[in-house]
């Protein structure tokens, strides 16, 4: 008899056993009679013993029916109890969220969210490891990750955060210096800070004609090539250079009027996207639900990971 067979004859028994027939269990139970007398009849081949003493008008439990009932009824309280916990649960979500996020992305966009998601749901905790590397989010146990670029994984739920999008900036006084670029060739008297990813590829600067047509330009000669993200915005606001940053990285020191955006209108911002991940499951823990919702809801009230385009003109030099 395997598991799913034994509950079942279980409940017959103390079905039986509390209406004082076949017929009264099966009508509780919305099965018919004979499957309620199977069912106590199999639960004894499996025992050994007889638990019960049958007529035509009574049931009588044995000694070994009436000491098995009471162990039967802890087993079902037990049962119902741990159904009770998980119907609970999804009413107040519990347990430890574990979030994988990039360093700059996970300080700057992440964590000043947290405070929200765990007053909103005390019962909550969270574990955040801030990594550039691409995890696996099922092996290393993780329940969501945070990830830029462009990433096709079809055993994930991708639900999209924002654009990426990419601007060319350099300080007001690195400028008066050396210049503003009118033209795409004219970076290469340039003082550039190039980004390197993992793996040691550097960023390619694209950039598109006014027929359509993209060009790279050669970063070879760059100055500075930096592998986080916001240093390459702390470089260009020490004077250092021309980098290329994201929006959202530098959307505040634009609006101070400590950078200037170049090449607007030629420059081309990428074809990024930062999406929130997490595994395919028939059912999502609602630890998880709670948190993807409620992340996806504050990201989409950020102004920086939001900002058009061609609002960003105002901004040039």
């Amino acid at each position: 008899m395997d598991t799913s067979q034994r509950v079942r004859a279980i409940m017959s028994f103390v079905g039986a056993a509390d209406a004082g027939s076949f017929a009264a269990a099966a009508r509780a139970l919305g099965i018919s009679p004979a499957a309620v007398s199977q069912n106590v009849a199999g639960l004894e081949t499996a025992l050994g013993v007889r638990l019960m003493n049958r007529t035509t008008r009574s049931l009588n439990l044995t000694e070994e029916g009436s000491a098995f009932l009471r162990q039967a009824r802890i087993a079902l309280d037990a049962l119902d109890q741990a159904t009770d916990a998980v119907v609970a649960a999804r009413a107040t979500p519990t347990g430890k969220i574990r979030i994988s996020t990039s360093a700059a992305f996970g300080r700057e966009q992440l964590l000043p969210l947290l405070p929200g998601l765990l007053t909103q749901y005390p019962a909550l905790t969270t574990e955040v490891d801030f990594d550039d590397r691409i995890v696996d989010l099922v092996q290393e146990g993780y329940d969501l990750a945070l990830r830029g670029g462009r990433i096709a994984d079809s055993s994930l739920v991708s639900r999209r955060v924002c654009r990426m999008n990419l601007i060319l900036v350099a300080t007001p006084a690195y400028l008066e210096q050396y210049g503003v670029p009118r033209r795409p060739h004219d970076l290469e008297r340039h003082r550039l800070i190039t980004r390197k990813f993992l793996g040691g590829r550097v960023s390619p600067w694209n950039f598109v004609g006014s027929d359509g047509s993209m060009t790279t330009l050669n970063t070879e000669h760059a100055l500075l090539t930096l592998s986080s993200p916001e240093s390459l915005v702390q470089a260009a606001l020490a004077d250092l250079g021309v980098a290329e940053v994201g929006v959202h990285h530098a959307w505040r020191h634009l609006q101070q009027g400590e950078l200037k955006i170049l090449l607007p209108r030629t420059h081309h911002p990428g074809s990024y996207e930062m999406s929130l991940q997490y595994p395919h499951r028939a059912l999502v823990a609602p630890r998880v639900r709670v948190a993807v919702e409620y992340l996806l809801e504050r990201f989409a009230a950020m102004e920086e990971l939001h900002v058009p385009l061609a609002s960003l003109r105002r901004y040039a030099a």
